[in-house]
């Protein structure tokens, strides 16, 4: 596996992103690359918060599920001392 890796690698190298950065700035055309790469980076951005957020909303489920198993509980103490 390493040795592809190294094989891969080294095909591709200086002259070679040049040559790829040439062709899209030929495709692209200079104003439309910043437009792409701004979208590229909210797309990123999006991608980072939505991951956050699942970590976040186990956090928030994990207080709710306490919460609720706090007032059954009292509930069900308050039924004990009627």
């Amino acid at each position: 596996m390493n040795t592809l890796l190294t094989i891969l690698l080294g095909i591709i190298g200086g002259p070679e992103l040049i040559i790829v950065a040439i062709i899209i700035l030929v495709l692209f055309g200079g104003r439309k690359i910043p437009e792409l790469m701004r979208g590229l980076g909210k797309g990123v951005k999006e991608f980072k918060d939505a991951s956050n957020d699942g970590t976040d909303s186990t956090e928030t489920f994990d207080k709710e599920q306490e919460d609720s198993e706090d007032s059954v509980k009292g509930k069900s103490d308050k039924n004990k001392k009627s």
